[in-house]
Parts: C-alpha cells; structure tokens; sequence
C-alpha cells in the first residue's frame, strides 16, 4: 500500500506536470468527463461581473489543471497496464516454453499445473496433467522416494532434491533428479524435473 507520504509527493509531482504543460501548451488530449453545464454556468456568471471576473479566472485554471492531473493519472495508469500485461506474457513464456519440466502440485500430491516440457517428459497433452498425482508416473518403488522428499520439504520449509525412475513407459524407464520447494499456496509444493536419460536399473 503507497503511503500517504508517498501519495502526496505524487499528487504534487502531478500537479507541477499539470501546470507546465498548461503554460507551455502541450497537455495530452483529455480522456476525462467533459465540464458539465453548472460549472460552465458558473464560470460564466462569475466572468461577467468585474468583481468576480478574477475568481472565474482561477477556477477556470483550477478545472484546467484538475483535467490534465487526470489525464496524466490516465496516461501513467495504461503505461503501467501495458508493462504489467507484457511482463506476464513474458513470464508465462518463460513457464510454458522452458526445456525443464515445472509443476505446482498441491498439498493431496495433485498437480495443480504444468508446462509443456512437463508434459512431454510424462508423455500426456498438457491438459492431461491437472488432477493427476505426481507420484504416479513414476516407478513403483520411486513413489516413496518422491513423497518422503515433498514431506521433508514442508517439515523444514526448504528446498531439498532426489532421484527417481518413470514408471516404466514402452519407451523404457528413465531416471528423473526431482528438485523441490515450497509453493505460492498454503501446502503446495514447486517440483522441477530433469530427464537424466535411461534408467540403469536392472
């Protein structure tokens, strides 16, 4: 959360941007409510009479730099959405497409999510995975070895790695090193899996 500090350093900075662009006749094109009908008619009443044509004058400004502040607010907000949506698409690309097979598995053993080199490593569509225990796609005796990891993992809330072998698929059995810590959720683990080639057991 911006601190109140913070925000109104920024509503200064704001309003100085505000009042130079006025001056110097370079505001951005509004993206703001148009001034509605009473403060037009106020404005005009107030300008009429000498006295108060001065007070017109300064809420006239005063609306001015109200307009490009928001403006301004508008210009930072969609150049902050563009980077925010560009960093997620790089980042999701960096999940999906990463030659590492990634999995968030939840608290039950369940995968919750995958990439493609994951996928592929377990030899199912990428849609395939969600809903499926981790510990099913390897080798019988290997099951143990993966659960006794992801229990010593939540036990010390540390990362810690082992080996095990794929369940035997036509293909062969291949032995997979199985690196874990804990994930985003309350209970879940982040499981990387790197394919060391064929198994040697007999």
């Amino acid at each position: 959360m911006t601190k109140p500090g913070v925000e109104s350093k920024i509503g200064l900075n704001l309003r100085v941007d505000a009042e130079t662009q006025l001056r110097e006749g370079r505001a951005p094109p509004s993206n703001g409510v148009p001034t509605n009908a009473g403060a037009l008619n106020l404005l005009h009443r107030l300008a009429s009479t000498p006295a108060s044509a001065d007070d017109a004058l300064k809420l006239l400004h005063e609306l001015q730099v109200h307009q490009v502040e928001l403006d301004l607010q508008h210009e930072q907000i969609e150049t902050t959405r563009r980077e925010l949506a560009e960093d997620l698409a790089r980042y999701r690309g960096l999940y999906q497409f990463a030659p590492t097979g990634y999995f968030n598995v939840g608290s039950d053993g369940d995968i919750l999510e995958g990439n493609l080199a994951g996928a592929d490593l377990f030899g199912v569509r990428q849609g395939e995975l969600v809903g499926r225990r981790i510990d099913s796609f390897l080798a019988p005796g290997s099951r143990p070895v993966l659960l006794a990891l992801l229990q010593q993992v939540r036990e010390n809330d540390s990362k810690a790695a082992c080996e095990v072998t794929s369940g035997g698929e036509a293909a062969g059995s291949r032995q997979w090193r199985v690196v874990a810590g804990i994930g985003p959720g309350a209970g879940s683990w982040l499981i990387v899996i790197v394919d060391l080639g064929p198994s040697q057991a007999p």
